[in-house]
């Protein structure tokens, strides 16, 4: 019988490889995988086959390393290997994704789809005149657990032992112990608030992020694009906050002096978050595709020009889709392709400092670590 360990371990790989099985459902049709095409291709027979074979190939060969990760659990109760399941998956998943894209861009070209189409930019500048407002009571949570951790820590510092374990080998064994101080003991505390800080600003960089408005149906597009951001980020914020949660019940375990490590507490509540965060996408969608507005479809109320479509801007999206590098967009970040969320415009030269800032934050977090 599986321990409560590993059957939490057992239910991260099996998010990641629901997320992957339902991703062509969770990006607009006409990006499918990640593919930009006009509306009246957007039920194209290729379309459908490349679907198909994708979740095939992601339900078989990804439900197969889930299986095997599942019998190492029982045969091995105490040390499950779900890193290992939940890399194989994204593995296959990004491979299932690249073989579909190159089928579809295939046709596509090959039939000129975009040929005899209008291709427009549109723009809402009320973006930028009355921007998106920042989801602080998504974020409250996020912040209130390190204030939290930083009270416990100090409540229960006086009664500490006078060595803490600093870090445990993949057995659950401390292997490293260090004495007791300020910065061993709030060390936890100290990440937490470093996660946090680098979340908040993540999601405040994410809500100025670029609409990518469909030039037909500008009002509407603009509303999902705004319910979108809002709702996926803050869907971020709370998994930052399950994510100090289990950091807490981590810090408990060291706290205590704990000799043996019990992952379980540590592993719930990030079990939990990503669950949430898989929720909030299937009710939004990749950059609201799911959402239904009340918008007219364009300023005069009328029906859409079937004509007039988003630009084919499939030459900025390197490396199979899954790097957006466009000198002349002036934005950082940009919706995926496939996917949920936002990536980096490599093309920004301010993506380069936020890279450098990134590299800086996990060395100062490692070295809080030691």
């Amino acid at each position: 019988m599986m321990s409560g360990t590993a059957v939490v371990q057992v239910v991260i790989p099996f998010v990641i490889l629901l997320m992957a099985w339902l991703m062509p459902a969770l990006t607009g049709p006409t990006l499918p995988f990640g593919v930009r095409t006009p509306p009246a291709h957007a039920n194209a027979p290729v379309i459908a086959e490349q679907r198909r074979a994708y979740r095939w190939w992601v339900g078989g060969v990804g439900g197969a390393a889930l299986a095997a990760e599942l019998v190492c659990c029982l045969v091995f109760p105490s040390t499950p290997l779900f890193a290992g399941a939940s890399t194989a998956i994204a593995v296959v998943s990004t491979t299932g994704y690249l073989r579909a894209r190159r089928a579809i861009l295939t046709v596509k070209l090959g039939e000129d789809w975009y040929g005899g189409l209008r291709q427009v930019v549109a723009v809402d500048t009320t973006l930028r005149t009355e921007p998106v407002r920042y989801p602080w009571r998504w974020a409250a949570p996020a912040l209130l657990v390190p204030v939290f951790s930083a009270v416990l820590a100090a409540v229960e510092y006086p009664s500490m032992p006078a060595r803490l374990p600093m870090h445990y080998a993949t057995h659950g064994q401390a292997d490293r112990l260090a004495d007791k101080s300020i910065g061993t003991a709030f060390a936890p505390v100290f990440i937490q608030l470093a996660l946090t800080g680098l979340l908040l600003l993540v999601t405040r960089l994410a809500l100025r992020s670029r609409a990518a408005l469909d030039p037909a149906r500008p009002a509407t597009s603009a509303a999902r694009h705004r319910r979108f951001v809002v709702r996926t980020a803050g869907s971020v914020m709370l998994l930052g906050a399950c994510v100090n949660l289990g950091m807490l019940a981590a810090a408990w375990q060291t706290w205590h002096g704990n000799l043996s490590f019990s992952p379980l507490p540590v592993l719930a509540p990030i079990t939990a978050g990503l669950l949430v965060v898989v929720a909030i996408a299937l009710r939004t969608g990749q950059g609201g595709s799911r959402l239904a507005t009340s918008e007219p479809d364009d300023a005069a109320g009328g029906p859409a020009d079937p004509r007039v479509v988003a630009p084919d801007d499939d030459r900025h999206w390197r490396a199979g889709g899954l790097f957006y590098l466009n000198r002349q967009d002036p934005s950082l970040l940009v919706a995926k392709r496939f996917g949920i969320g936002w990536t980096l415009n490599f093309g920004n030269p301010r993506c380069l400092l936020l890279l450098v800032g990134l590299a800086v934050f996990i060395t100062v977090l490692n070295l809080i670590g030691h």
